[in-house]
């Protein structure tokens, strides 16, 4: 257990805390998140619950380029590392999405299609891991990757700034990120077709 693998097991408890924040039932043991009231113009409700959720995401994104920076520079890449981190990255992502649409945040739709979209392509990566190939993450992956944590925190701090000026530049990312989502996916469908379906 290096340390790039101690930093990813701590994106899975930040993410595990998030899930509580939102779904534990605090007012059954007499808890409420306290409430704040902003005035930009417009008064803005904000739910203490999405800024301390918030920056438990940005913490754990953050571990998420760290792990991967010191892994690599240290020479200390191993094949545990690799399947903890896909796995934590996805189920920060997803159980984000998940809550979000439960809560109205964003539309249901989009933890579908990113679920969906994800299930495929790991099913091609491990089939082509199974045959000694490794599939690199295409360019429309990466951009898809930094829109959704990108759109993803400004959602959890009520978009603001940009809220100030109405521009929902939130929902923008998140949306931007679920379209590239979708063509990366077709794209890695087209670039190991052959792979599907061959023989050996």
């Amino acid at each position: 257990m290096n340390l790039p693998n101690k930093l990813t097991i701590t994106r899975i408890i930040f993410t595990i805390l998030i899930i509580i924040m939102f779904l534990f039932p605090f007012h059954q043991i007499n808890f409420e998140f306290p409430m704040w009231v902003i005035n930009i113009g417009e008064v803005i409700e904000i739910d203490s619950r999405y800024i301390f959720g918030g920056i438990l995401f940005v913490l754990a994104s953050f571990t998420d380029f760290l792990d991967g920076y010191i892994a690599r520079k240290n020479n200390l890449v191993t094949d545990f590392g690799k399947f903890i981190d896909a796995i934590a990255d996805k189920v920060l992502v997803n159980s984000v999405l998940i809550i979000f649409a439960v809560n109205g945040v964003i539309s249901p739709i989009i933890p579908v299609v990113i679920i969906f979209r994800d299930t495929i392509v790991d099913s091609i990566r491990m089939m082509a891991s199974n045959k000694g190939i490794v599939i690199a993450a295409g360019k429309a992956g990466k951009i898809k990757t930094a829109c959704m944590m990108v759109g993803l925190t400004l959602a959890f701090f009520y978009n603001l700034p940009f809220e100030i000026w109405n521009i929902d530049i939130a929902n923008v990312l998140i949306i931007l990120a679920t379209v590239l989502s979708i063509y990366s996916g077709i794209e890695y469908y087209y670039k190991n077709k052959k792979l599907l379906f061959s023989q050996k």
